[in-house]
């Protein structure tokens, strides 16, 4: 079966492009291809928790992204940030979210605190 480690970014790089093309011929769980996809995803996997850090998402890009999920407008965001106009400026950066917006917006939408209390990025 001659499967390694992955140590270096040339290995991780290797492995992926051997998991999609394994991927494509979609094989059988208990078969050779199978069991070597199986082991390729876990090795993977091991790697990028170790040498590819997830970082939190920023506040507002975690906002839109709620309401694309629920498919929410400005609108919906008015009882939890106030008018739409400051609902607006929320989401092009130009108004920082207030403590009482983060509670809100953790309660009503169940948008993790510590993501919304993120540095946003400057838009």
């Amino acid at each position: 079966m001659d499967i390694r480690p992955i140590r270096t970014e040339a290995d991780y790089k290797a492995t992926l492009k051997e998991i999609s093309a394994l991927m494509d011929t979609d094989p059988e769980l208990g078969t050779p291809e199978g069991d070597r996809l199986d082991i390729l995803t876990t090795l993977v996997q091991a790697y990028e928790a170790k040498h590819v850090p997830i970082t939190a998402p920023d506040p507002v890009e975690a906002i839109k992204f709620r309401m694309e999920q629920s498919g929410l407008s400005v609108k919906d965001l008015e009882p939890i940030i106030g008018k739409s106009n400051r609902v607006y400026e929320v989401l092009s950066r130009k108004r920082p979210l207030t403590l009482a917006m983060i509670r809100r917006l953790h309660k009503s939408l169940g948008i993790p605190a510590d993501v919304l209390i993120a540095e946003s990025a400057v838009g």
